[in-house]
């Protein structure tokens, strides 16, 4: 399935004491309510958490690649005896983020967008940076934690947020804003740290840009990336290239690597964009061609599709449907544990037959929270919260279909809850099923002309060069001369 993240994880602590500790980059001493040995706890369960959450993407070399860069810039840093751990994850939105302990994670949807091991590097030493600079436990100290629960790019009603977030199923993943100033020590570092194992620097402020071209071009792209909480680019250009600058000097380096052509050899057939593998939407309609299953989506809702769930809600965030495996032998214990895990009052339940599977529906209110003394009692507290929920048992699987909106709105959508779940089906249609990724490719331009002209050579519609031009780092006017090596994406 789809899989959407934040720029920066870490796992919940018990913040127990105050601790005053020197920060290993600056120096100076700072309270910091999280120890180093609370730091590589908070690692050490987060990782297990973010693979199951992502995936790890299924490229060996590709995972070699980030371990021998990320084990030997982490030797170099202000903390070597941490024991790092690099991998790349499986999802398409470009980001990197790092978790306390020395956990780095890469997306394959970043590494398709690098085009020389420089720009990696400057990311690479960036994350490190915010691990060796303490940047999330400092963050901890001050309690700005936020639950994951609905990111589908809109607020719903907090009552309905809490649905989602009751779904996770205990991941327990926590995301981290970090201020511009951590952002700029963590670009310092990043210079400093690819500097000194041998790149040069000045292309990670190039990858900025390209960055922020990407995210102007995106549509209004919901989904936070790398970009989310960092300076202006055109501040980066010049602040990194001034780090960059300086660090060359204090080396005294010479011959500074990018390795253009051996990093784009390398991403040769990285998947871009949607893996169809693990769901996908079309035409406003969900399919799973391993699960073999689809069903339809509202018109003008957005999706977010996620390992644990999909997600759906309409623009004001007045409902929202999702979709998970439900826990359960049969429809009816699962029912029983939801009503559980949701804390739902069922109002009413029948057996049902969905497309000839057969399935459970029910309308549930949640359980409104206890209230204190001299407030209401339990039993006369009224529900704000309705649900109807589908169970529907196909494939050794039991799908959990809910729809939630205020008590208020409920019958406005229930016609349009109803609507997807009875529609829920087995997927058969071999083009759905056979459906195959897209695929950066690498060519050797056979003559020189702007990279429009070689890119139309390779066949590539014209509908896409402008985003072929952003995932090349270039402007379709750029000259590009015979013999060096371009992205192209095949669909084969």
């Amino acid at each position: 399935m789809k899989r959407y993240w934040y720029s920066c994880l870490a796992t919940f602590v018990m913040l127990s004491f105050n601790s005053c500790s020197t920060n290993p980059v600056t120096g100076k001493k700072e309270v910091i309510l999280v120890s180093k040995e609370q730091e590589n706890a908070m690692g050490q369960q987060s990782d297990p958490e973010i693979i199951n959450y992502f995936g790890v993407y299924q490229d060996a070399k590709l995972q070699q690649f980030i371990n021998e860069k990320g084990k030997a810039m982490g030797a170099i840093s202000h903390r070597p005896e941490l024991n790092y751990t690099f991998k790349v994850v499986d999802s398409p939105v470009i980001n990197a983020f790092a978790v306390p302990g020395g956990y780095v994670y890469f997306t394959r949807g970043i590494m398709a967008h690098f085009n020389n091991e420089a720009e990696f590097a400057g990311v690479l030493g960036h994350e490190i940076g915010h691990v060796t600079a303490r940047h999330s436990a400092q963050q901890q100290s001050k309690a700005m934690l936020a639950q994951i629960g609905m990111v589908v790019g809109m607020v719903v009603a907090p009552e309905l947020g809490q649905f989602a977030q009751a779904a996770q199923q205990g991941v327990g993943l926590l995301f981290l804003k970090f201020g511009r100033d951590d952002e700029r020590e963590s670009d310092r570092l990043g210079v400093e740290y690819s500097t000194r194992i041998g790149y040069d620097a000045t292309e990670m402020a190039k990858f900025f840009t390209t960055l922020e071209r990407q995210s102007s071009k995106s549509d209004g792209e919901k989904v936070p990336n790398f970009l989310s909480t960092h300076p202006a680019p055109a501040e980066r250009l010049e602040t990194v290239g001034q780090y960059a600058a300086e660090w060359k000097q204090k080396t005294g380096a010479t011959n500074l690597k990018v390795n253009r052509d051996q990093y784009l050899r390398l991403i040769d057939g990285i998947i871009l964009g949607e893996d169809p593998k693990q769901g996908f939407v079309e035409n406003n309609v969900f399919y799973h061609p391993v699960m073999k299953f689809q069903f339809p989506i509202p018109a003008g809702w957005q999706v977010q599709n996620t390992p644990q769930m999909v997600q759906m809600a309409p623009q004001g965030g007045k409902a929202m449907m999702m979709m998970t495996l439900a826990q359960g032998t049969n429809v009816q214990a699962a029912a029983q544990q939801i009503a559980q895990q949701y804390s739902l009052q069922v109002r009413e339940s029948k057996e049902v037959s969905v497309n000839g599977l057969p399935a459970l529906a029910m309308v549930a209110d949640q359980q409104p929270q206890q209230q204190g003394q001299g407030q209401q009692t339990q039993g006369q507290q009224t529900a704000s919260v309705r649900a109807l929920i589908y169970l529907i048992q196909y494939g050794g699987n039991i799908y959990n279909m809910m729809g939630v909106s205020t008590l208020q709105d409920f019958n406005s959508y229930a016609n349009v809850f109803t609507a997807s779940m009875q529609n829920f089906k087995q997927l058969t249609d071999q083009s759905k099923l056979n459906r195959q990724p897209e695929r950066v490719r690498i060519k050797t331009v056979p003559q020189t002309g702007t990279l429009s002209q070689v890119l139309r050579s390779f066949q590539m519609p014209d509908k896409r060069l402008e985003e072929l031009a952003l995932l090349n780092g270039m402007a379709l006017t750029d000259q590009v001369t015979k013999g060096s090596l371009i992205k192209v994406v095949d669909t084969q």
